[in-house]
């Protein structure tokens, strides 16, 4: 349960065998390929990187199949359940790339389809726009071609409505007897009309009507008149419908190659990862030089391996220059694992830091079902995460894990506390018998001991600061940093001893003359001068006496969230209650638990994150370590069965 073991590795192999080389370590899956310094291509003349010429290609290729199964996806939903496990497939098969050309094809004419369905649905954008426009026109007896003949002029128009057009008419013929203004038809804002008149007076009129909001329209790209335009238009619309269905139906009835689709898109992700790998690789005409990271447990694994091919490598310890480039990778059990998903949310230790799950992960657990503490809720997560993990198989299954032994952990405490969905049982047996006095045995009442949950709470929170400091002095006397763990955490050790000694014991006032000298003794270390040592005291004075009190306060969010929970579900219970009716009594509090339950869910993880990240891991936490990320097969819709 600790901070893997990384060697550094160094291979040189022959560029002959460089293509099954990578092969064979992605299915051995315990080498991370790193890019090399800068400084050793320099240092090496006619050493080059590896031109990964099919990467782009293959990331085309895979992102291809990807859309094609996204496109099966939409136009023919695969009926697979919430908790339907991938399907299972031999590295064998993944690695087939015997039908890959064919699967491409098969992908490309997928995407060729939707494509096709993307530039009719444009056609369709088109023509009901061209319905939209001419719909106006559509009364209109005339070619919208037509501008007139060599002596009359034909221009269509639109006015505000607000104009009448008797007050039109009267304008144009102040300016020509020679015109006519016809309403062709109107709207809610506009009248559509036609000018007919005489070329030589087109200007004079048109001049007339401008100041009323005379607006000239082009429907010149149109031939024939509006309802032939109209009616063509409605006609390609049913065409451009019936050639999208016809796509659509092609498409769906290529979804029985969506498998297949799959274990090609998993085959390319594969390939994709060797070529990103390869291109990290330096070499000459005839080597290729790999470097990389490798757990010192997986050694001889790898020692085996490369015992067939004509290649050359070496492994070595890391040094304190490179822990900041070491990847890291935690080793941990059954249950201290399902932490992980926490530590990865927060960031991972640094290489030469310590693994928090160890430490974290009994009081993760407990202080989860601490704030839950209802034996309804508690099973609710046991059973809910047991099915996901034996059915689903998850292939992270750290997170159901987690909430798996947090179910066990609030279980316990319901039952430590008498509480079942609240006072679900008790108020139900009063719905039924109103003389009931039925109660669920418990050791205490959370809303009647508030106060020794309060002081439960807190003495809890001293134990994980506590736990935090010894965390912290070991990894110092590992680092050999003895005298600044004797100055700090244990300094304050025996601050606490002394201090809660001398309170039990009544001797307070030589409790607190010990205190100031050993302070005074200590706190000092690592100052220059007097000034520097009497700041050093004066400053950790305050800041542990203040971080202290303020952090052992943060624990009451456990009894907070303990009685919030505990007061909710007996709210809805007392409201269900209340109709006399068992029905609506079941129903009321069902839903109002089912809310509780959402939100506490939530809420105790949070809290319990907060009080891990912030009042735990900043006692001894070093973070910023980098993700172990070996070539390996990482897979999207298979599992890969181990053989």
């Amino acid at each position: 349960m600790a901070i893997v073991k990384m060697k550094k590795l160094k291979l040189l192999a022959a560029s002959a065998q460089r293509e099954e080389l990578l092969r064979a370590l992605m299915l051995l899956g315990c080498v991370e390929v790193s890019d090399p310094p800068a400084e050793e291509a320099e240092e090496t003349p006619g050493l080059g990187r590896v031109e990964a010429v099919d990467l782009p290609r293959l990331r085309t290729e895979h992102a291809a199949c990807v859309n094609s199964i996204a496109l099966l996806n939409k136009y023919a939903p695969a009926k697979t359940g919430l908790l339907t496990p991938l399907p299972a497939v031999s590295a064998e098969e993944l690695l087939d790339e015997t039908k890959l050309n064919a699967d491409l094809e098969l992908a490309d004419r997928i995407i060729g389809l939707d494509d096709r369905i993307r530039r009719l649905t444009a056609e369709e954008s088109a023509k009901r726009t061209e319905i939209e426009a001419l719909t106006p026109w559509k009364g209109l007896d005339l070619p919208l071609e037509c501008s007139g003949t060599s002596t009359s002029a034909v221009v269509l128009a639109a006015i505000p409505k607000s104009v009448g057009m008797d007050q039109a008419a009267g304008l144009l013929a102040e300016a020509t007897e020679q015109a006519e203004l016809f309403l062709v038809s109107s709207d809610k804002s506009i009248n559509y009309v036609a000018l007919v008149c005489y070329r030589e007076d087109l200007d004079a009129a048109q001049t007339a009507l401008r100041p009323l909001g005379f607006a000239g329209v082009s429907l010149g790209e149109f031939r024939g008149t509006a309802a032939e335009n109209i009616a063509a238009a409605e006609q390609a619309l049913v065409d451009l419908a019936a050639e999208k269905e016809r796509c659509a139906a092609e498409i769906a009835g290529l979804a029985e190659n969506r498998d297949e689709l799959a274990l090609r898109a998993d085959t390319l992700a594969t390939k994709v990862s060797r070529a990103e790998a390869e291109a990290k690789l330096q070499c000459t005409e005839s080597v290729s030089v790999l470097e990389g990271w490798i757990p010192a447990e997986k050694e001889a694994a790898l020692a085996a391996l490369l015992e067939r091919y004509d290649c050359a490598w070496d492994t070595e310890d890391p040094v304190e220059a490179d822990y900041s480039s070491v990847p890291v990778e935690l080793k941990n059990g059954r249950v201290t694992r399902s932490l992980n998903t926490v530590t990865n949310m927060y960031s991972l230790p640094a290489y030469n830091g310590m693994d928090a799950n160890p430490w974290m992960t009994p009081f993760f657990i407990l202080f989860y079902g601490m704030m839950l503490a209802d034996m309804g809720y508690g099973l609710l997560m046991i059973l809910g995460c047991a099915v996901v993990l034996k059915v689903k198989r998850p292939r992270n299954p750290q997170f159901f894990e987690l909430f798996f032994w947090c179910g066990i952990s609030a279980f316990i405490w319901g039952a430590v506390t008498g509480g079942f969905f609240g006072d679900f049982i008790p108020q139900l047996a009063k719905v039924i018998n109103p003389a009931s006095t039925l109660k669920l045995p418990a050791l205490f009442d959370p809303l009647n001991d508030a106060t020794m949950v309060l002081i439960g709470a807190l003495a809890l929170g001293l134990v994980q600061i506590f736990t935090g400091m010894a965390a912290s002095i070991v990894m110092k006397v590992k680092r050999g940093q003895v005298m600044d763990a004797l100055c700090n955490e244990v300094t304050w050790y025996v601050v606490f001893i002394l201090l809660g000694g001398g309170i039990l014991l009544n001797k307070l006032v030589p409790a607190l003359i010990a205190i100031l000298v050993l302070i005074v003794l200590t706190q000092g270390y690592g100052k220059e001068g007097i000034v520097g040592k009497l700041m050093g005291i004066g400053g950790s004075l305050y800041n542990n006496i203040t971080g202290y009190f303020s952090d052992i306060l943060s624990y009451s969010r456990l009894m907070a969230l303990m009685l919030a929970g505990a007061v909710t579900a007996q709210v809805f219970n007392q409201l269900g209650a209340m109709t006399g009716n068992v029905i609506t009594f079941v129903l009321i509090s069902l839903v109002g638990n089912a809310i509780n339950f959402g939100l506490n869910l939530l809420g105790c993880y949070v809290h319990d994150m907060r009080l891990q990240c912030l009042e735990f891991f900043g006692r001894f936490y070093e973070d910023g370590g980098k993700r172990f990320a070996p070539l390996q097969m990482e897979t999207k819709y298979y599992d890969i069965v181990k053989e």
